[in-house]
């Protein structure tokens, strides 16, 4: 017996009206892209106004869905007017929302049920549980984490209740997705916003004499291409394309390969292999985090000898709007001439349908219609977004009709399948908006360690001490009641680290730093508390409500936000301390400096291009975690802080001695060192 093989939907990018032509010419199921406001890449030409009408329509006339991405964080003062802008798409006909923000996912779901919300990869899906938390708060799909391997995805897939989405091209980030601060903390621009600066693929080096700037940070694109056939097994959903801010050249023509690839049911040849570097490419491609061979041979930039072959392959301008109309969709037509009565003629598209009634016809004196003129007239279509199907003619003898009311006829069929393919749903937004109803818990003051040894004997005042789980034993109780789940946790990770959950709480630990959807039930399943980390990217009230009703005792603000944004959602923040900007699946140390280094030192420097060290640490599973190069300091903020009603604080405490955390913890600033004054004031 022939096995049947699910051919995933293919799902390309449309940064530009010309790329959303290149998309739909190239074979996709579905497009991605964002209108004006409140994506992920604002600097993409995007869409607004009567573009984002007219694309919308455009795509279900060629029957192409539409994934809107609303993948950026919002503050609560701007989520009625996200509310405004979902209603407008909803009301246009869009099929999907790509959405990051759990407290905008949360309300679209209570006034738009029936708006399928999928979980951006910024949502930070790496594993099962993840998965089935998003499901039960209504997400339909979720993207998931570009890191995860064959067998993880495989897992993912199996298990799921929900539909799954994977990259298969483009660009990846180094971070582990949507946990990057980076651009935000160190320059201002927030990727969390659609803001990126993209600082990995700027130069990095190891601290030391006559080093040379390596691009440390910078990985080559994904291409799957060559796994086709083992990705179709998986049970994917959807098969994604990254590049909203690519050319429509590349859109149409990695998209086309993928096309053929999918039917076809193959892998890539050499030539098509070429064809794809060709069309972009850093130095090549890699594959390394889906087969689990994560080196320095992912690394790789945008050469002058890359651009010159993407231009060679481009040179020769293409009318995308062209070719996307020899997309048509076949129409499908019943016509019915009977003496006596009104033409009647039946149009289908996919299963919506049609019915329009003409002119009464004549008896003919001499020449009556044939089967063959009807079915002639009726294929004449033009420039539609149809093309001619099955058809069938019920004609009686003798009769005539003007050539002009068999084109209005055909004219008003095509008219009402328009019509209905992009008809236009009801607004149902309420005036006024329900506010968050759940009360803040009491705030808490609370402090991480990097290390044990750093940890003063007593420290008064904090509710908890926080210390990574993988560095955590039992003897260490007499200094810490909390350990920190590591940020990314795969399928094929959950065991250990439950044992090791479960290692910590019959220690006496009851505390539990959670910094991801897919960590709540390890937690819970060790008997622990559950603290919502500041990596869970809490902008808005809302989220913080969600998050709440999910079972966290407290949770930690964004980093990001500012003091008027602090009070408008009252968690505490982050009080001092080195923030880690990226978690990191590939070993950076190792490229720098070497294994032997990481095990000898806590912290090792990496250098910008302007002399600026940010700190490396060696994680769980041979992550590394990369730290901000200066720390906040919010102590001289603590009145405005009260009189926002904001309580508590969290410390993250990475290299200082044990005098310095007793100074900090005590509201005191750190002393200049080594030249520079260790305080960022917010």
């Amino acid at each position: 017996m022939n096995k049947t093989v699910h051919i995933p939907e293919l799902l390309a990018p449309a940064g530009s009206p010309e790329a959303l032509d290149a998309a739909i010419a190239g074979g996709a199921d579905a497009v991605y892209f964002g209108g004006a406001v409140f994506n992920a890449r604002m600097n993409a030409k995007n869409f607004a106004d009567d573009a984002l009408r007219d694309a919308i329509d455009k795509c279900r006339l060629y029957g192409v869905k539409t994934n809107i991405t609303l993948n950026t964080l919002v503050h609560n003062r701007e989520m009625h007017d996200v509310l405004k802008y979902v209603e407008e798409l909803y009301t246009l006909g869009a099929d999907a929302l790509i959405v990051a923000d759990l407290g905008a996912a949360r309300l679209i779901h209570r006034y738009f049920p029936d708006f399928e919300l999928h979980a951006s990869t910024q949502a930070a899906g790496h594993n099962t549980d993840a998965a089935r938390t998003l499901a039960d708060m209504g997400f339909s799909r979720m993207v998931a984490a570009r890191e995860l391997s064959r067998d993880d995805l495989a897992v993912l897939c199996t298990n799921s209740p929900i539909e799954t989405e994977m990259f298969i091209h483009g660009a990846i980030c180094v971070s582990q997705s949507g946990g990057c601060l980076a651009s935000s903390l160190i320059g201002g621009r927030s990727g969390n916003r659609g803001e990126c600066a993209q600082p990995c693929r700027l130069p990095y080096k190891r601290c030391g004499a006559k080093e040379r700037d390596t691009y440390a940070l910078s990985l080559k694109d994904i291409c799957l291409a060559s796994h086709i056939t083992e990705i179709l097994d998986l049970g994917v959903a959807s098969l994604k394309i990254e590049g909203r801010m690519k050319s429509p050249d590349y859109v149409y023509g990695v998209t086309r390969i993928y096309r053929r690839l999918l039917d076809e049911r193959r892998n890539a040849t050499q030539d098509e292999l070429a064809e794809l570097r060709a069309l972009f490419s850093r130095s090549g491609f890699t594959d390394g985090y889906y087969t689990k061979t994560v080196d320095r041979k992912m690394l790789g930039i945008r050469t002058e000898a890359d651009k010159a072959e993407s231009a060679d392959k481009t040179a020769k301008a293409t009318d995308y709007a062209a070719l996307c109309r020899e997309r048509r969709r076949p129409l499908n037509m019943r016509i019915r001439i009977e003496a006596g009565k009104p033409a009647e003629l039946y149009a289908e598209v996919d299963g919506v349908t049609a019915t329009v009634c003409g002119a009464i016809p004549d008896k003919a004196e001499n020449r009556p219609m044939t089967y063959e003129s009807v079915i002639k007239n009726l294929e004449k279509l033009g420039n539609t977004p149809f093309r001619p199907g099955s058809g069938t003619v019920r004609l009686d003898d003798g009769l005539i009709m003007p050539l002009s009311a068999l084109n209005a006829l055909r004219r008003d069929a095509v008219d009402a399948i328009t019509a209905k393919l992009t008809l236009r749903r009801e607004p149902r937004l309420p005036g006024k908006l329900d506010m968050p109803s759940c009360e803040l818990p009491p705030p808490a003051k609370t402090a991480r360690f990097c290390s044990y040894d750093s940890i003063p004997d007593h420290i008064s005042g904090c509710d908890i001490v926080y210390l990574p789980l993988e560095k955590f034993s039992p003897e260490m109780c007499d200094r810490v009641n909390g350990v920190i789940i590591p940020p990314v946790v795969f399928d094929s990770e959950v065991a250990e680290i439950s044992a090791m959950l479960k290692t910590a709480a019959n220690a006496g630990i009851r505390h539990a730093l959670v910094s991801n959807l897919g960590h709540i039930a390890l937690a819970m399943s060790a008997g622990m508390v559950t603290h919502g980390d500041f990596r869970l990217n809490i902008f808005n009230a809302y989220t913080a409500e969600a998050l709440l009703e999910l079972g966290f005792a407290d949770l930690i603000a964004s980093p990001e936000l500012t003091l008027p944004q602090l009070r408008d959602l009252g968690l505490p923040p982050i009080i001092y301390g080195r923030v880690p900007l990226m978690t990191l699946e590939k070993c950076v140390i190792r490229d720098l400096y070497s294994c032997d280094e990481c095990k000898k030192r806590s912290f090792l420097p990496m250098r910008d291009r302007k002399g600026t060290d940010f700190p490396l640490t060696r994680a769980w599973r041979h992550r590394n975690i990369m730290y901000n190069s200066v720390p906040i300091f919010m102590e001289d903020k603590r009145n405005e802080l009260i009189r926002y009603r904001i309580g508590g604080g969290h410390y993250i405490f990475t290299d200082e001695s044990r005098e310095e955390v007793k100074a900090l913890l005590s509201g005191k600033p750190l002393p200049p060192k080594d030249g520079k004054i260790r305080r960022i004031v917010k």
